[in-house]
């Protein structure tokens, strides 16, 4: 699985699987509004069937299936719908946005 992850110094390509960074690419990564229905949304976004949002209370995310997230220099990957996370080794700039394909 790739990400693609926008930061302040440009957009880097990340294999989740082996928890490398590829490299810089010139490619744009706008994530697409999310209405989620929930109160104290700070942020959400959706990759496919997967939403994550990130919530102003406890607990700070929900998410409807396995899915990736960023915080603000690393990402972290759940492979159980959620229940554990775990971060990646690859640490970044600061994150502004993310893409899994």
């Amino acid at each position: 699985m790739i990400a693609l992850v926008r930061t302040i110094d440009g957009v880097f390509e990340v294999d989740l699987d082996e928890e490398v960074v590829l490299g810089l690419v010139d490619a744009e990564v706008v994530p697409e509004p999310v209405d989620v229905g929930l109160p104290r949304v700070v942020g959400a976004a959706r990759c496919g069937s997967t939403v994550i949002a990130v919530l102003d209370r406890r607990p700070p995310l929900a998410i409807s299936n396995d899915a990736v997230y960023a915080a603000r220099n690393r990402l972290y990957l759940s492979e159980d719908g959620g229940r554990f996370w775990r971060s990646l080794a690859p640490e970044l700039p600061a994150i502004e946005a993310l893409a899994v394909s």
